[in-house]
């Protein structure tokens, strides 16, 4: 007989945790009034100067539709613009405006250490085999 916890309640656990941080990143955005998608989706823009909307679409794995929806958003709160492609007249570029640069300083700042304030309850070692382990699972 193996001691060996049973997987449903390890999925139990780890889903435990994905709510856990889901519900706090959504209280600690609340402030800007940007969901974690709009969230997710303003890092990527500002990671290139100018994007392609397919290419945001790509990064985010969505729908070309969705990812007009959400840089409609952001467009609207002022934190990116658009423009037509100079080399596609298709195609539209999307890019960080200041206050967009800004929002995702004070956000990745705030997630570090919402972070570090969440796993500072494992000791160094839990947390490097956390990683380890979940870096070993099959992930889409």
């Amino acid at each position: 007989m193996s001691n060996a916890p049973d997987p449903r309640e390890l999925a139990e656990l780890f889903h435990a945790v994905s709510r856990t941080m889901r519900r706090r990143t959504l209280a600690q955005l609340e402030p800007w009034g940007i969901t974690p998608h709009h969230a997710r989706a303003l890092r990527s823009i500002s990671e290139t100067d100018r994007a392609r909307l397919r290419d945001v679409a790509d990064r985010l794995r969505i729908a070309a539709r969705s990812a007009t929806e959400v840089v409609d958003a952001l467009e609207a709160k002022g934190l990116v613009t658009r423009e037509p492609d100079p080399q596609d007249r298709r195609a539209t570029l999307v890019s960080p405006t200041e206050d967009g640069l800004r929002l995702v300083e004070q956000i990745d700042a705030a997630r570090a250490e919402r972070n570090a304030e969440f796993f500072g309850a494992l000791t160094a070692e839990d947390r490097e085999a956390l990683q380890r382990i979940l870096g070993s699972l099959p992930l889409d």
